[in-house]
């Protein structure tokens, strides 16, 4: 069955398959917060993005291969509600944003700065910082040379719109000034978004809708 993104807590993991890398998604816990475990084909070394919720449904997705690495999006509690008990089960490292790392309980090992690279085997993936939504989130992108970009954007940005910022106009304007100049200005409309709760969009479905978003100021 071909991926489509949509999964429910409770159910099975939806899996995107791509040349180099496989790509399982999986809801947990009473947010319904996506997790995203990452896979290099060529090496089998697995990555995390957002320990949320339900550290047995986390551990099972992983397996007994571990993972090497899990990045936490960003420091609201839903998106590390099970980053102790994996990285005590598996001796991952921990990577989050720069500016958010304080508020995350669990230690941060790698802070990380815009711009810089992660790698999950012998996949590269970029970190940009994504001001707003908190001062230290992170999106991550895989520039697939297979194919079109793929982009974790944690809770930046979702079908319909940009993540929370609490009715505080500043904060929306620099989410979204850094979602449209470090993710529609830089990737085509065929970029896969992943968001940290609810379904899968594209760059191309939204970008329409860019500066509606703006005149509505959320």
């Amino acid at each position: 069955m071909s991926y489509t993104g949509a999964v429910k807590v409770g159910g099975p993991a939806d899996v995107h398959e791509l040349a180099d890398l496989m790509i399982s998604k999986v809801a947990v816990g009473p947010m319904d917060n996506n997790a995203y475990l990452l896979r290099c084909r060529a090496t089998d070394e697995q990555l995390l993005i957002d320990a949320a919720a339900e550290p047995h449904t986390l551990l099972s997705l992983i397996g007994d291969s571990g993972i090497a690495s899990v990045v936490t999006t960003h420091q609201h509690g839903d998106h590390w509600g099970a980053l102790r008990e994996v990285v005590d089960a598996t001796g991952a490292r921990t990577y989050a944003g720069r500016y958010d790392a304080e508020g995350i309980p669990v230690p941060t090992d790698v802070p990380v700065e815009d711009g810089d690279t992660l790698t999950v085997g012998q996949v590269r993936l970029t970190a940009r910082h994504l001001v707003g939504h908190t001062p230290g989130s992170i999106a991550l992108i895989y520039d697939d040379p297979h194919g079109h970009p793929h982009v974790f954007t944690g809770d930046c940005l979702f079908p319909g719109g940009v993540g929370n910022t609490w009715n505080d106009p500043e904060q929306f304007a620099s989410l979204l000034d850094d979602v449209s100049a470090k993710l529609f200005d830089q990737m085509p409309d065929e970029t896969w978004v992943y968001p940290g709760h609810g379904s899968d969009t594209t760059l191309g479905a939204e970008r329409p809708h860019l500066a509606e978003w703006r005149a509505r100021g959320w």
